[in-house]
């Protein structure tokens, strides 16, 4: 039987288990949760998942929240290839270094940016003053320069020649402020090789896929109802404020 993934693809966490998932030809049923529909906080969801993210994973009577832990699931029930997740020592305390420092890094920083410059004010009609845009672009390109001298360095990919659940998670952070209309890679050479990398391997085809619903944000906005984000909105703003 298949596993069901819960997933919105608007979500970066999502998008790295999806990606992983299909690259993998892991057999899977795709169980759309929209997020700005709110179907998260649904009855029939928190039966899947108490915290209420997604992305969440089902397996039979078997419940998991939380992309890292799916994907590791994952990887050891249906034996993916050890560059995802390398059995020596060091350079899995690599991949997992990079997984650890992520979250309240790139994941925080990329968030924050297309927030403020995307959602905020052109959804929620709330101005968004200039030291606090200001802010969260120097956070978020202090983040990219330690993906570029720490993380990456002269390697290929960031545990080395090839590529691993770190540069999968990495990516679809740092394509979060691009749907926002944010070009990071501009003025930098090295993460943009990186990227090409990055998808060249996944192909352009899957990675396409998985970032057209962020990538079409601002045409999509177009047709959105503000008022569904209404009941999250001061949780929103005490968030990003």
């Amino acid at each position: 039987m298949a596993v069901e993934l819960y997933l919105d693809l608007f979500s970066q966490p999502c998008r790295s288990v999806f990606i992983f998932a299909k690259k993998n030809k892991i057999p899977f049923e795709f169980q759309k949760v929209s997020l700005m529909d709110g179907e998260h906080f649904g009855d029939e969801f928190g039966k899947i998942s108490m915290i209420r993210k997604v992305p969440a994973l089902r397996d039979g009577d078997f419940c998991l929240a939380e992309s890292i832990a799916i994907m590791l699931y994952l990887a050891e029930k249906f034996q993916t290839p050890d560059f995802w997740y390398p059995a020596d020592l060091q350079q899995r305390a690599r991949v997992n270094e990079y997984l650890s420092w992520q979250h309240t890094a790139i994941r925080m920083y990329g968030s924050k940016i297309f927030w403020l410059r995307l959602m905020i004010p052109k959804i929620m009609g709330v101005e968004v003053p200039k030291e606090k845009m200001d802010g969260a672009l120097e956070d978020l390109n202090n983040s990219l320069n330690l993906i570029e001298e720490k993380y990456l360095q002269d390697r290929a990919f960031i545990v080395g020649e090839q590529i691993s659940l770190a540069d999968l998670v990495a990516i679809v952070e740092i394509m979060q402020p691009v749907g926002a209309g944010l070009d990071v890679f501009n003025g930098r050479p090295k993460l943009s090789a990186w990227r090409d990398r990055v998808q060249a391997f996944i192909g352009k085809e899957l990675f396409d896929e998985a970032h057209q619903a962020i990538l079409g944000v601002q045409e999509n906005m177009k047709q959105f109802d503000p008022s569904k984000l209404e009941l999250f909105k001061p949780k929103i703003l005490r968030l990003f404020f």
